[in-house]
């Protein structure tokens, strides 16, 4: 039996922004792994298993926060450009 699937704030709750880490650029946990490098990994064909083997501190529910995150942010973005 499989465990729940977290929430999407659960997931989300997992990106942070400090404006003295990687430059206040998203990252996860506070661990200076930018969202953007994390999805850059998995677009060019990386798999889950691949970036943890790379990351040993990050665990599979904060690269599914990436891929939220960016899936957030884009929904925010088509919102903004369809209001402008």
């Amino acid at each position: 039996m499989h465990a729940a699937a977290p929430s999407t704030n659960s997931l989300l709750s997992r990106i942070t922004i400090d404006p003295e880490i990687c430059h206040g650029k998203p990252t996860i946990r506070g661990l200076r792994y930018p969202v953007e490098s994390v999805l850059e990994y998995l677009s060019s064909g990386d798999s889950f298993e691949e970036v943890l083997a790379e990351f040993p501190d990050l665990e599979r529910d904060d690269l599914r926060a990436c891929i939220e995150f960016a899936n957030q942010s884009l929904k925010l973005r088509s919102w903004q450009l369809i209001a402008a």
